[in-house]
């Protein structure tokens, strides 16, 4: 019993190389600690025991130095509570910095909301059933998975996700076939440095010419080049991928272009799909907000019409919380060997404890069930907007709705960052359609906002459409 007392004590660094015996060290040292202020007023000392034994000094020692110290008021005890530093030991100035009430913010004069696209709402973390999971995840783990881990990822969340992709998605994998990564951003990363050492020329990756700047610049720290794809009604015109040369893979959003919020045409779709075939490439498929859908039919994966030439790429980030950092890939055999060489040379790997619980999340029922209340949350929002639109701005026409959760506002021509900067002045973070636009394609005349319906908090989505409706234009 009185050795584990000292086992769990508190910790407590000090130096007692000073001159003098180890008593006089040792009351040296706590003076030193309490005037310089790294033992702040009211901070618990370890039991004269506990901090012996750490010491290797004897415990007569540790005590009588205490003892000392409380009569010149450098240290306080208290019946009960032990050893403390004492208020009153400090200087003024010392005294008040180690526990300093920080100073109140500025007023900001940044935006209040944001409608940036990117994130959902985090403020619906679904926290309960979370801890729940996790606490189940953490009492059935085996003592392997508090390791280090392998690339690939844990062997439970690649089975669940075989399951659930298939059931809810049409993606066609087995768990051996997948690598769970630390966000979208790492898989696309991890994929473009496997496809650069194929062949001698430097290869070129397609994307689509709205999209998201990150995603060229990931491509392009890895050697290979980008040739943009040009964007319509029916999506990307993947009938020009086989007039490119040097093309290693195509890099698309089919379900859900991004931002424009069209679904890729069937035919379209297919040519994707007999390009990478007919060329021994690849078609990356990012399903980025595919299980957010309202009123169509879902859009399944392009995965399924060719599990050896497209790469599916999901995340949690838009369905739960983009500080999980939990991503995952479905890579085609003749790909799997490289990428998971790549990811074991030093990639950041996700938590293994994240990936236990988010497999016992999904499998348990309550990612199913988190997705169909973000649904109807999400599409409450939507209309809400729709109808506020439609209300007090008929002439600016709403697109991209159907999925997601982020909408296009058409804007007259010309007039795309003076409302841009007019959602400013009222409080708005917002991007025109400008800030998705790849600079390498040809220019477009279009205007228009998107606007991240899906990111404020519930209880400031009125005040949020408030603000939106002042910004824009009035009618002609």
């Amino acid at each position: 019993m009185e050795k584990s007392r000292a086992i769990f004590g508190r910790d407590l660094h000090l130096d007692l190389a000073g001159p003098g015996g180890l008593r006089t060290s040792l009351m040296t040292a706590l003076r030193e600690a309490v005037r310089s202020g790294r033992l702040a007023p009211g901070t618990r000392l370890p039991s004269s025991r506990s901090l012996a034994t750490d010491l290797g000094i004897a415990r007569n020692t540790v005590a009588d130095a205490y003892a000392e110290l409380v009569a010149e008021g450098w240290l306080r005890a208290r019946q009960g509570s032990g050893t403390e530093v004492a208020d009153r030991t400090l200087p003024r100035a010392a005294r008040a910095a180690p526990r300093r009430t920080p100073p109140p913010a500025p007023p900001s004069t940044g935006p209040r909301f944001d409608l940036t696209p990117g994130t959902p709402d985090v403020s619906s973390f679904p926290r309960t059933a979370w801890l729940a999971a996790a606490r189940r995840a953490l009492t059935a783990a085996p003592n392997e998975a508090f390791g280090y881990g392998t690339p690939a990822g844990r062997p439970e969340l690649r089975a669940v996700l075989a399951d659930y992709l298939a059931r809810a998605r049409g993606v066609r994998a087995d768990p051996e076939r997948i690598v769970v990564c630390a966000g979208f951003m790492q898989g696309l990363g991890l994929l473009a440095r496997a496809l650069t050492g194929r062949g001698g020329a430097p290869g070129r990756i397609a994307i689509e010419s709205y999209g998201l700047r990150f995603h060229r610049e990931v491509i392009t720290r890895a050697g290979l080049g980008t040739v943009p794809l040009p964007v319509d009604a029916d999506g990307a015109d993947t009938g020009r991928l086989a007039g490119l040369e040097r093309l290693r893979a195509a890099l698309l959003t089919p379900a859900h272009q991004f931002p424009t919020g069209v679904p890729l045409h069937p035919d379209r779709r297919a040519a994707a799909v007999n390009w990478a075939r007919a060329t021994g490439g690849y078609v990356l498929e990012d399903d980025y907000d595919g299980e957010l859908r309202y009123d169509r039919q879902p859009v399944g994966a392009l995965q399924g019409l060719d599990p050896d030439h497209v790469v599916y790429l999901g995340t949690a980030s838009k369905s739960l919380a983009p500080a999980l950092r939990l991503a995952w890939m479905v890579v085609p055999d003749r790909l799997i060997d490289r990428v998971l060489e790549i990811k074991s040379t030093g990639e950041w790997q996700s938590g293994m404890l994240d990936q236990l619980t988010l497999a016992e999340f999904i499998q348990s029922g309550a990612y199913d069930r988190h997705l169909r209340g973000m649904r109807l949350r999400y599409r409450r929002r939507r209309d809400h907007l729709v109808d506020a639109l439609a209300e007090h701005a008929p002439h600016v026409h709403v697109s991209g709705i159907a999925a997601g959760l982020h909408a296009v506002l058409e804007l007259p021509p010309g007039t795309e960052q003076s409302i841009v900067q007019a959602a400013r002045w009222q409080g708005l973070a917002v991007h025109g359609l400008a800030e998705f636009t790849d600079p390498a394609a040809p220019a477009v005349a279009r205007d228009a906002l998107v606007i991240a319906y899906g990111r404020p908090p519930e209880h400031a989505f009125s005040a949020v459409l408030d603000a939106l409706l002042r910004a824009l234009p009035p009618a002609d």
